[in-house]
């Protein structure tokens, strides 16, 4: 691995080609915080897609791109006299700092800071949460840090989370299971009425019960339901390029013969 120095230098390195890129290069002089806005998103999922991969290369290059774009905002930030990247490293730093008490005991403070040796990670969370609250610029409210742009499943995880940092969760995680039941009765019920739009309201409910079991659970729904998208698309791959070396296209196949090549497909990836 490299040196502190070497670190230095190559962030060095990083600052010196966007502030040439952005005064030299046309495509760059005229980029945005709106223009670049969709172009940051799309590179945040492809790190998402090499993280759940495993692809360790490509992570080291994803993330090379997300760090691009950070760099390049704060550029932006000083073309326009507003900040610069110093004040975005000083305020995580200053920020990471205030919410860690129990590594960065506050100086000339009387409070009591917990054992570093004995806190647990709920605790730390559980801080985490109520200092955001204490902050100056921070949360006005527990839930108002849950960003409205996230994917709904993403926020729901996340606004079930926050309400747990606050101590608003279940008792023994085995009761999460009753509400689950009952939220899938109250859809079905609805569903047999042929009610489309409390159908669809039972429907949401029964979905953020599930997120809130997997919670409970430990379990990333996110990340949970990428696997079994890329599951299905591999399985389904493998029907479709067997029907075309059969020379029968997959509209002419019945139910059965896909399901026969499907069957194939799930033995194969445990062989």
């Amino acid at each position: 691995m490299h040196t502190r120095e070497e670190k230095k230098e190559a962030f060095g390195r990083l600052l010196d080609v966007i502030d040439t890129l952005r005064i030299k290069c046309p495509w760059d002089r005229k980029q945005t915080n709106e223009s670049l806005r969709t172009n940051t998103i799309e590179e945040v999922y492809e790190l998402c897609d090499a993280i759940l991969k495993n692809d360790v290369k490509d992570i080291c290059k994803e993330l090379g791109d997300v760090l691009m774009h950070c760099v390049f905002y704060s550029r932006i930030g000083e073309d326009n006299g507003q900040f610069d990247i110093v004040d975005v490293c000083n305020q995580i730093c200053d920020k990471l700092i205030y919410r860690h008490p129990h590594v960065y005991p506050p100086k000339n403070s009387d409070d009591e800071i917990k054992n570093k040796e004995n806190i647990t990670t709920g605790e730390v969370l559980q801080n985490w949460e109520q200092l955001k609250l204490k902050e100056k610029d921070g949360n006005k409210s527990v839930l108002s840090g849950v960003p409205e742009s996230l994917p709904s499943l993403i926020k729901s995880y996340r606004i079930q989370d926050k309400a747990r940092n606050v101590g608003f969760d279940w008792k023994k995680k085995e009761d999460v299971w009753a509400k689950v039941r009952e939220e899938l009765d109250e859809l079905e019920a609805e569903i047999k009425k042929e009610n489309k739009e409390n159908s669809e309201k039972e429907f949401g409910d029964f979905i953020f019960s599930i997120v809130n079991a997997a919670r409970l659970y430990h379990i990333n729904p996110d990340t949970a339901l990428e696997h079994t998208n890329q599951k299905f698309i591999n399985r389904f791959n493998y029907v479709e390029q067997h029907s075309i070396k059969m020379g029968k296209p997959l509209t002419e196949m019945s139910l059965d013969e896909m399901d026969r090549l499907w069957n194939e497909a799930k033995k194969s990836e445990n062989s």
